[in-house]
């Protein structure tokens, strides 16, 4: 059965750990204090296209 994440019962849902690189090396935003979680989530991101010669 294939369900969307918007009607996925909570039951079967899953908590994901998001990690992101910090002064050279790499740590799980839930061990960021709280100013720092407030910087993350404030973040804005974008992708980059590769570029044309």
């Amino acid at each position: 059965m294939n369900h969307s994440v918007e009607n996925l019962p909570a039951e079967q849902r899953q908590r994901c750990e998001v990690w992101t690189r910090v002064m050279g090396y790499h740590r799980p935003v839930s061990q960021f204090n709280r100013g720092k979680q407030s910087e993350h989530r404030e973040r804005r991101h974008f992708s980059e296209h590769a570029a044309t010669s």
